[in-house]
């Protein structure tokens, strides 16, 4: 079975998780931006990663263009967001407001974590985080929004490791 790994996102982590998958799977790992049309119909499965930037998926354009290429494909899914991946109904939100809902079906989806540095972010979406921590009431949710994390590692990947090894390489049944 032939893979491939598409990705997009904003400030790295979603590039960070394709790499990673890239080297343990040993499939090309390519950008959405250096993939289209024909290049899909050679793949049998596609991991594709996206990250979550104001609440929409930032692949959300790529997948729209190519639906009718991707339809009938295995599809792992992974998002990459700020929140947290057990935050599974607010996740699941961006997913089916992002992917075109012909796909949903061929998806098996994975919820990774993220990161935010302050000082990384370019000033616009600095001031707006900003702006929007000013309009938060809860103080312990401002604080929040303003503190730094990486949670992005490698060991989020495990199951969807696994998910795509045996997608591959079913076990036969026993009889």
């Amino acid at each position: 079975m032939k893979g491939i790994i598409i990705y997009k996102g904003k400030y790295g982590a979603t590039k960070q998780y394709a790499t990673w998958l890239r080297n343990e799977l040993k499939i090309p790992a390519v950008s959405s931006l250096n993939i289209h049309g024909n290049q899909l119909k050679e793949y049998d499965y596609l991991v594709i990663g996206s990250s979550v930037y104001i609440g929409k998926l930032q692949i959300r354009d790529w997948l729209a263009e190519n639906a009718s290429l991707l339809e009938g494909k295995k599809i792992f899914f992974y998002q990459v967001a700020a929140a947290p991946a057990s935050d599974l109904e607010k996740r699941m939100v961006y997913n089916t407001s992002g992917i075109p809902h012909k796909l949903i079906p061929y998806c098996r989806f994975f919820f990774l974590d993220g990161k935010m540095v302050m000082k990384q972010l370019s000033w616009m979406d600095r001031f707006m985080l900003k702006m929007g921590a000013r309009l938060t009431r809860d103080p312990e949710a401002k604080k929040h929004m303003l503190t730094d994390f990486d949670r992005v590692k490698k060991e989020n990947l495990q199951e969807l490791l696994q998910a795509i090894r045996t997608y591959i390489s079913p076990v036969p049944l026993q009889e």
